[in-house]
């Protein structure tokens, strides 16, 4: 998103100025008047020259430099002394200077919330608003513990569905490196003894040897299709048409499916949960859960939740409709409705999913594990016998 730089005072007249990400200038105006800044202007940044990749900052950094935080509020310092400290102890230049920009922010007058929200690429809108929450409550220093809790929570959840990934990902590449060697280096050598036998080869061999021919003769087009494809997928992404229907997908996909599904509703409950407990009111929480998702399906149904409840209905029935959420789960949401215990019901779920999660990665190590086993040893075994089938005819004609 675009920058803006704004200058302006605050209800109590000190002067305030920053720099701020947004959509464009309207947003920015309103998500100032929200921290009760007296706008003076708000002009677009002139776009700098820089390359970045990603932000520059892990997201593990991120939840270490909140738990950090929270301790060191809970034991007295001042915001800004906290910040001077964590900026000079961060080993990511890049984030000390993003965490000395927020101290400067707040030194100047702003608050925490509105400092931190000039760095939306590293402190997403469920942080910020959070953030919002406890400074508005007077309760900063409990938020950042549950905001630091829901981060670590989320990342071993990461770390859990990416860590079941990368087996199967290593063994797949290996499989397809080895069978583009032989079929590239190992099959021409057989091809080039065959031609002076005379005689006709088995049609595996055949086959094989056909194989081998066309990826020689057209590597270029292998690469340039590899490469479309990432990119088509990138792009894809960026439609959200496109993108719709890649998250329904991944949702039905056969094996991966049910993982996807269960970590979609461990990370929609925590959130939602997590906000509700630190006094986000149910329709900004459900606005930015929406947001935070990271799956349309999913955030379609809590737009429709959202403009029930202001109709007066309940966030279950387009739950429900998805046919994401599992009938337990519903069951639970409307119950935590009814009570007025939803917060407490939601990290109920998330904890029971988190569970789930753990019990299907290690169900889906278990099985993928010899699906490629055999996936790896039918296509190099595959190779291999294609190119033997000439010479076990030529020992029996020779015993013959």
């Amino acid at each position: 998103m675009p920058l803006f730089e704004y200058s302006g005072k605050t209800t109590t007249g000190a002067p305030v100025s920053g720099v701020i990400e947004g959509k464009n200038i309207d947003e920015v105006k309103k998500f100032l008047r929200k921290q009760r800044i007296v706008i003076s202007s708000v002009k677009k940044k002139p776009r700098e020259f820089n390359i970045t990749i990603g932000t520059g900052v892990s997201s593990v950094e991120i939840s270490r430099f909140t738990r950090q935080l929270a301790t060191m509020i809970e034991a007295g310092l001042p915001i800004v002394q906290c910040l001077t400290i964590l900026s000079e102890q961060s080993t990511n230049k890049h984030f000390a200077k993003i965490i000395a920009d927020v101290r400067d922010s707040v030194s100047s007058g702003n608050t925490f919330a509105a400092a931190l929200s000039r760095h939306r690429r590293v402190f997403d809108e469920l942080y910020t608003s959070m953030v919002e929450a406890g400074e508005i409550g007077g309760a900063l220093e409990t938020i950042l513990k549950r905001l630091a809790d829901y981060r670590e929570k989320t990342d071993a959840l990461k770390r859990k569905v990416k860590g079941a990934m990368v087996y199967p990902a290593m063994i797949s590449v290996a499989s397809v490196g080895m069978a583009w060697f032989m079929l590239t280096f190992i099959i021409p050598v057989f091809a080039t003894l065959f031609e002076g036998l005379g005689s006709t080869l088995p049609a595996p061999t055949r086959i094989v040897i056909g194989i081998s021919h066309f990826v020689r003769g057209n590597l270029l087009l292998f690469i340039l299709l590899a490469i479309l494809l990432v990119v088509g997928y990138r792009l894809g992404n960026r439609n959200p048409n496109i993108k719709k229907e890649f998250d329904r997908a991944k949702l039905k996909a056969p094996i991966f499916g049910d993982l996807v599904r269960k970590t979609a509703v461990s990370r929609f409950c925590r959130t939602l949960g997590t906000l509700l407990q630190s006094g986000v009111n149910i329709v900004e929480a459900l606005t930015i859960t929406a947001k935070s998702s990271g799956n349309m399906i999913i955030a379609d149904a809590i737009r429709k939740a959202i403009m029930g409840i202001s109709e007066g209905e309940t966030i279950t029935t387009p739950l429900k409709d998805t046919g994401v959420f599992p009938p337990m789960v519903i069951q639970m949401i409307s119950v935590g409705e009814k009570t007025g215990s939803l917060d407490a019901m939601l990290a109920k779920i998330a904890q029971f999913y988190d569970e789930e999660v753990d019990a299907a990665v290690a169900a889906l190590t278990s099985l993928i594990e010899p699906i490629v086993i055999i996936f790896l040893g039918v296509i190099v075994g595959g190779l291999l016998i294609a190119m033997y089938l000439p010479m076990f005819e030529i020992v029996a004609q020779v015993k013959a």
